[in-house]
């Protein structure tokens, strides 16, 4: 069996530590919150299924990050908007994002990229303004990383501090969502 190339490597433990971080979220949070513990654990399956050879193809395996994306971060939202009493705002982002998953199939690749930066970017922007408002340093972090996966995304630059960009995008995604688990936390017992 011939080793692995760097770029196999730092793709696997990139899935691996995004995986990881969510599914110890999703676990955690369970109790307290189980939306955003659905939205933390599509985000640890959808790394799951890039990381099991065989599971499915590379199809299956992007439309797996595309629920993750337009339905799981939604979730994560939902949770800091409702418990601070922004019921409409909880509302229309998690609406929002079960209206893209059911049209994904009729937006083309582009049209999809697109979509799933703009969930990315407003839950990141919608998480971060609940955070100021409640001085959640957590949720601040939290909104500031995802938002600047969000942004890295779109760089035209393949290779970001010697690491592939999608490879980057995932480790600050990863403390981001380790960053939100925190934050939940935080909050719950703000108002408890």
């Amino acid at each position: 069996m011939a080793p692995k190339p760097w770029g196999e490597w730092s793709m696997a433990l990139s899935h691996l530590a995004l995986g990881v971080v969510s599914l110890h979220a999703a676990v955690s949070t369970a109790q307290a919150s189980r939306g955003a513990a659905a939205g933390f654990l599509l985000q640890a399956l959808a790394a799951a299924t890039m990381l099991a050879p065989g599971l499915g193809t590379d199809e299956d395996c992007l439309a797996g990050a595309w629920v993750a994306t337009v339905i799981g971060l939604p979730l994560l939202a939902f949770d800091f908007h409702w418990v601070n009493g922004d019921h409409s705002s909880a509302n229309l982002l998690l609406g929002g994002g079960m209206v893209l998953a059911v049209a994904g199939d009729h937006l083309g690749v582009e049209g999809r990229s697109v979509a799933g930066q703009a969930v990315v970017l407003v839950v990141a922007v919608t998480i971060l303004i609940v955070a100021v408002f409640t001085t959640n340093t957590y949720g601040m972090w939290g909104g500031l990383m995802l938002g600047a996966a969000g942004l890295l995304g779109r760089l035209e630059e393949d290779r970001l501090l010697l690491l592939p960009k999608e490879d980057v995008c995932r480790w600050v995604l990863a403390a981001g969502s380790w960053a939100y688990h925190r934050a939940l936390h935080t909050q719950r017992l703000q108002w408890e």
